[in-house]
This record gives C-alpha cells, sequence and structure tokens, in this order.
C-alpha cells in the first residue's frame, strides 16, 4: 500500500526490527512508535479511518476529533473504554463520529432525518456466532477452532472469539448507548442468523425502521468515508427467497453478555476494566489455558476487583486498562 500511494504518510506504532528495515526506505514518511497512530490522525483536514483492534486505538481516536477530523470509527474499543473521553474531544474539537460497525452504521442511518424524542427504541442484530445453536454445557467443552469458525464474517481471532462469547454485542450496546445517547433500558440485541437485518430503530409511534443488506463490510465502510453521499458501490440486493428470523439471546449459554452489560450501566471507568480484562481471557483461551465459559467468570471477578471511578484523559483509560490486565493474569494464573 505504502508503494501503491507514493505520497501516503505511514505509521507503525510498534515496530519489530523487520518493519524498521522494511519501511526505512521510505524516509520520512514513516513515523515509528507509540504516538506514530496519534501524530497521523492529528492532521488536520483528513477523513481518519480507526480499524485498530483494542484500547490501543483510543489515542487515535483523540486526537482526530480533537484536530476536527471527521473519524470512521471502527474501533469499538474506543467507545466501550473511552466513551466519555471520545465524546469530549468531539465537543472540544468539532470533528465528526460516523460509525463503521455495521450495526451502528445501520442505526446512523436509520436516524437520518429523525428526532430523537421520537426514537423509542434501538435494536441491535447479532448473528449469534459459531455457536448460537449450542447449550450451555455444550459451549463449555468448545474449542478455539470451533469458536472461530464464524458462520457470516471474516474478523481477526479476538473479535470473533467476542462473537462466540456474545461479549462483542455487550460492547456494541455500550458503544450505542454513547453513540446516540440513548439509556440501556432503551437498547435491545436480538439474534438474527441470516445478518440481513443489520439493526433497527422504534419510534414512538410503534412504527420500525431497518437499514437492510448483504452482510458486507465494504459498505458502512465506503458510507462513513462519503456520508452524506452515497457513492455507486454493491450490488442489487435479491430480496425473493430470503427467510429473516429472530430470538432472544440466551443470558444462560453465554454469561459474558450479561457481565459486559452490567459494565456498561456501571460506566466510568468499569467498560475499560471488562474490555482489557476480555482482551487478557481471549488471549489465554486460545492458547488453551481458559474455557470458553471462563472468560464470564474472568471479566466478572475483574470488575468486583476494581472500583469504579471517573475517567477524563486518555492516560486515566489507559491507567484503568492496565489495572485490569494485571487482575486478569492473576485469576487466570491462579485458575479463577
Amino acid at each position: 500500500m505504502a508503494e501503491t500511494f507514493p505520497e501516503a504518510l505511514i505509521g507503525v506504532a510498534a515496530p519489530t526490527g523487520g518493519e524498521r528495515e522494511r519501511f526505512g526506505s521510505f524516509g520520512s514518511r514513516v513515523r515509528f512508535g507509540p504516538e506514530a497512530l496519534v501524530e497521523l490522525a492529528s492532521i488536520p483536514g483528513t477523513v481518519v479511518v480507526n480499524g485498530v483492534v483494542g484500547s490501543a486505538g483510543l489515542g487515535a481516536s483523540v486526537a482526530a476529533l480533537e484536530a476536527g477530523n471527521r473519524l470512521a470509527l471502527a474501533n469499538k474499543e474506543s467507545l466501550v473504554a473511552g466513551g466519555p473521553v471520545v465524546l469530549d474531544a468531539l465537543r472540544r474539537g468539532g470533528g465528526e463520529l460516523i460509525p463503521v460497525d455495521s450495526e451502528h452504521s445501520a442505526l446512523f442511518q436509520c436516524l437520518v432525518g429523525e428526532r430523537s424524542r421520537d426514537v423509542r427504541r434501538l435494536i441491535l442484530t447479532a448473528s449469534g456466532g459459531p455457536l448460537r445453536s449450542k447449550t450451555r454445557d455444550e459451549i463449555a467443552n468448545v474449542t478455539p477452532a470451533e469458536a472461530l469458525a464464524h458462520p457470516t464474517w471474516s474478523m481477526g481471532p479476538r473479535i470473533t472469539i467476542d462473537s462466540a462469547t456474545l461479549v462483542n454485542k455487550g460492547f456494541e450496546v455500550i458503544e450505542a448507548h454513547h453513540l446516540f445517547g440513548m439509556e440501556y433500558e432503551s437498547i435491545d440485541v436480538v439474534v438474527h442468523p441470516q445478518s440481513i437485518v443489520h439493526s433497527l430503530v422504534e419510534f414512538e409511534d410503534g412504527s420500525l425502521k431497518a437499514q437492510i443488506g448483504e452482510p458486507d463490510m465494504r459498505i458502512p465502510i465506503q458510507y462513513a468515508i462519503t456520508y452524506p453521499n452515497r457513492e455507486r458501490g454493491g450490488g442489487r440486493f435479491d430480496l425473493a427467497g430470503k427467510t429473516l428470523t429472530f430470538f432472544e439471546p440466551d443470558g444462560e449459554a453465554f454469561p459474558a453478555f450479561g457481565v459486559v452489560l452490567e459494565a456498561g450501566r456501571r460506566g466510568g471507568s468499569t467498560p475499560a476494566a471488562v474490555n482489557a480484562a476480555d482482551e487478557i481471557a481471549v488471549r489465554a483461551f486460545l492458547d488453551g489455558r481458559l474455557g470458553l465459559l471462563g472468560i464470564a467468570s474472568v471479566l466478572e471477578q475483574t470488575i468486583e476487583r476494581i472500583p469504579t471511578i471517573d475517567v477524563d484523559t486518555v492516560d486515566d483509560v489507559l491507567a484503568v486498562d492496565a489495572e485490569a490486565r494485571a487482575v486478569a493474569s492473576s485469576l487466570i494464573g491462579g485458575a479463577c
């Protein structure tokens, strides 16, 4: 990509020796180190697409908004861990925050032109992941390979496991709370295996508006970059023969979902703590050191051990993140 776009600047946040050598030929176009992403996101007049995985993307999100840029946000952890910090940067910098996640892009599109007082409820859809038809007992014995076999989306390992546990959907509820200013009691989740209805908005008159389309991430990415325009892109959608089904998520089979929702309701630093603990727990599961249901136990015990405090800066969030990682690692080392 660096060769395809000769004017592009390049940021490598955590370079290996090989990467320093490989990118060295690009000279001053390359920025290395933890502040590389922040520096590039701060360039005024740019559209910043943040697809970084984990809380490492928070600094770049804040920098983009403080610079008055449009932030096309795929890094949901920015809002999960640092929602108040991101929204404060948005207010101060006067930038734009457009979601890239397919569910939040759907809600955003459904809300264009609507009055906030007319909205009764936001409804996020979930594919249910690869384990949606399994019982709690079956899930207890799931292997990493089984949990990584997502039926709809091709994603990285952490988000695929988060989809399997419904942790990802809990994070998306927190994200929707911050993006759209809705109380948690007014945000619901339904499992929709076909992944055709990407989310819905229910209005006070009882009507619903849904955004429907093929499960193709190119569509919400393009929308976030080109909004309010709609550039020609995907093909025609064939409704004939399609069947749409919806059902409630199983809280007993997927206990981590409820833990994440509770973290969101507590607010403050607790979402940052649960996000960090999840990152550690997912890695332990993938390494064979923790069962899939053990992830929920790690999350729950971590947020119980770390008090909820206000988070006002990126440093505040990162301090909670570090503490939660240490607690979660200790819990896993002691088998919870």
